[in-house]
């Protein structure tokens, strides 16, 4: 690792899990698509290839965003924030974010003070993932 990632790297406080929240956000619209984990591996590559990879706590290894969907996030600036314990990943996501096929995780919301759904499945999760849609937790 040279030492300009090494760094950005020993900046980050990860926790006693050696985990740091990671927030996607679309770099042009501001969008924010969703939110992860990354450890430490995830980041030193999420850096050196410019494709957003993160931990997966549900599969105890690393999940490199798209790599059965096909829906990759690009990465366009990594940020930490002032404390260094969450990372800000502005990225070019191509198609959905979310597993259940919307664009981003945060399609639920309380509107006049009822919850409600403000965003659309736009890509059958089984067009994304095959038979096993439903059980599949990223």
């Amino acid at each position: 690792m040279n030492d300009s990632l090494n760094s950005i790297v020993e900046a980050i406080r990860f926790n006693s899990d050696g985990l740091v929240p990671a927030i996607a956000q679309q770099f042009d619209t501001g969008e924010v698509l969703m939110m992860a984990w990354m450890n430490r591996e995830a980041v030193v590559e999420t850096l050196s290839k410019g494709k957003v990879c993160y931990w997966s706590r549900s599969r105890g290894a690393l999940w490199r965003k798209g790599e059965t969907s096909g829906q990759v996030q690009a990465l366009k600036e990594f940020r930490w924030d002032c404390d260094g314990d969450t990372v800000l990943l502005q990225v070019d996501q191509k198609g959905v974010a979310c597993h259940t096929g919307r664009r981003s995780c945060f399609f639920n919301a309380r509107r006049q003070g009822r919850a409600v759904v403000i965003q659309e499945v736009t890509v059958d999760p089984a067009d994304l993932y095959g038979s096993d849609a439903k059980e599949r937790r990223q």
